[in-house]
C-alpha cells in the first residue's frame, strides 16, 4: 500500500496589528492566533481606549481655557473653527460647558451644533471622546441630541478636527439662557434643567489682561483661579520664591492659598475679599504675571524659606483630574 501523506492544515495568514479589525470580545481574533479577540488584540485595543491621557487638550489653541471650561467655569461658550471649514448645512459649531439634560451634544433645528464639555467620558482620552461626539453631531438629524458612547480606539482626536490656526475665545455667561434661543418653545424638561443649572451657577468672569484666569464670587469670599501653562515643578518653585518674599498676593487682603491640578496643568488659587471684583484684580494679576516670569527665570536653588513655602503650597494642592 502506498504510504499516506500526512494531512496539513493551511495556516491563516497573520495580520499586522494595524490590519486587525474590531470584532466581538468572544469571537476568534481576526489575526489568526486561534484565541478569542478579548484575550488577543482586543486587550491592546481596550488598553488604548482606557489609558489616561494626562494632557488631553495639549496642542489645541487656548489649552488653559479648555481646562478652565472643563473644570472651573459654570456657563461659557466658544465658537469652534473646523479644519477644512464647516460642512454643508452646519452654520456653526459651538463648544458649551454644559448642555440641557447633560446631553453630550445637540444638533439644533437650524443645523448648528452645540458640543458639551463637562460630561463624563467613556475613555481616558477626553479629546478622542469629544471628537467622536462632534463627528456624530455634524451628521445628526436637526433638532436631536447626541447620546454618549465609547469612542473607537482609533478614532480622531479634537487636534485632528479643529483648525490649529483658529482662535479659542470663551464667552462667559451669567446663566444658561444660550441653551434656548426661544425660551417659550422649550420643553418642560429643558426648562426645568435650565432653572436648576441657573440656580447652581457661580458668578464668574474671565480676566482680559492675562490668559486663562477666572474670577468667581462665592457667599463668603471671592476667588481668582488661573490655569497656567508652565511645567508643574518649575511653577511651584516660582510661586514658592514669590510666596517666601511676600510677593505672591494680588493686593491688600488677598492670599495665594494653594492650587488645583487639572488635565496636566496647574491652577493656582487666590482668596480675595468679598468686595474685590473682577475689574479690581485685572491690574494686580498683570503685575503678578511679570513677577512670576522673573521668578521662573531664576535657576538658583531654593532657600530654606522658599522650600518651606513650596512645601506649604504642595500640601494644599488638590487634583481635579
Amino acid at each position: 500500500m502506498a504510504k499516506k501523506r500526512p494531512q496539513t492544515t493551511a495556516r491563516r495568514p497573520q495580520l499586522s496589528d494595524a490590519e486587525v479589525p474590531v470584532v466581538g470580545a468572544r469571537e476568534p481574533c481576526p489575526c489568526g492566533s486561534g484565541r478569542r479577540y478579548k484575550a488577543c488584540h482586543g486587550r491592546a485595543a481596550a488598553h488604548a481606549v482606557t489609558e489616561l491621557v494626562q494632557r488631553p487638550f495639549e496642542g489645541l489653541p487656548g489649552e488653559g481655557d479648555w481646562v478652565a471650561l472643563r473644570e472651573l467655569v459654570p456657563a461659557a461658550t466658544v465658537a469652534l473653527p473646523l479644519k477644512g471649514g464647516l460642512p454643508e448645512g452646519v452654520p456653526s459649531v459651538t463648544l458649551a460647558t454644559v448642555l440641557p439634560m447633560a446631553w453630550p451634544a445637540l444638533r439644533r433645528d437650524d443645523g448648528s451644533v452645540l458640543l458639551g464639555l463637562q460630561n463624563d467620558t467613556a475613555s481616558g482620552d477626553i479629546s478622542r471622546d469629544l471628537a467622536d461626539t462632534l463627528q456624530r453631531a455634524l451628521v445628526a438629524e436637526p433638532g436631536t441630541p447626541v447620546q454618549s458612547r465609547r469612542a473607537p480606539a482609533d478614532g480622531p482626536r479634537l487636534q485632528e478636527l479643529l483648525d490649529p490656526e483658529g482662535t479659542f475665545e470663551p464667552v462667559v455667561h451669567a446663566g444658561f439662557e444660550f441653551w434656548v434661543p426661544e425660551a417659550e418653545n422649550a420643553s418642560p424638561e429643558v426648562t426645568a434643567s435650565l432653572e436648576r443649572a441657573n440656580a447652581a451657577a457661580i458668578p464668574t468672569v474671565k480676566l482680559q489682561g492675562v490668559d486663562a484666569a477666572y474670577w468667581c464670587e462665592t457667599p463668603d469670599k471671592n476667588h481668582l483661579r488661573w490655569v497656567m501653562p508652565y511645567p508643574e515643578e518649575q511653577l511651584l518653585d516660582g510661586l514658592a520664591r514669590l510666596h517666601a518674599a511676600g510677593r505672591s498676593g494680588l493686593g491688600e487682603g488677598t492670599r495665594l492659598v494653594g492650587s488645583f491640578r487639572a488635565h496636566g496643568l496647574t491652577v493656582p488659587v487666590w482668596d480675595l475679599p468679598s468686595g474685590f471684583g473682577a475689574d479690581d484684580v485685572e491690574k494686580p494679576a498683570a503685575e503678578f504675571a511679570e513677577r512670576l516670569t522673573a521668578a521662573l527665570a531664576t535657576d538658583a536653588p531654593l532657600t530654606a524659606d522658599e522650600r518651606r513655602a513650596r512645601g506649604g503650597l504642595t500640601n494644599r494642592q488638590v487634583t481635579l483630574s
